[in-house]
């Protein structure tokens, strides 16, 4: 997961998976509400999250997980052909 980002202003995977999983700061916390109350993108991101959870393998992983990775990349590359 590591620093992997959607777009340059959503957090970063890891960042969301911590909201997810209740280890952000209330400052980090307030801030990741703000953004999804913005971003589609990373809403879906948490939904995966909630039917999906990572095992304590993949959240020590610096790269996102490859279903995560798919999905980046077919939503982006459809956002782009509009």
């Amino acid at each position: 997961m590591g620093t992997f980002r959607k777009n340059n202003d959503c957090p970063a995977s890891i960042d969301v998976l911590a909201f997810q999983v209740g280890t952000t700061s209330a400052k980090e916390d307030l801030e990741i509400r703000r953004h999804l109350a913005a971003c589609e993108f990373c809403v879906a991101e948490i939904d995966f999250y909630s039917h999906y959870p990572p095992t304590e393998e993949i959240v020590e992983l610096t790269q996102i997980p490859r279903p995560m990775f798919e999905l980046a990349t077919a939503l982006l590359t459809k956002k782009t052909e509009r």
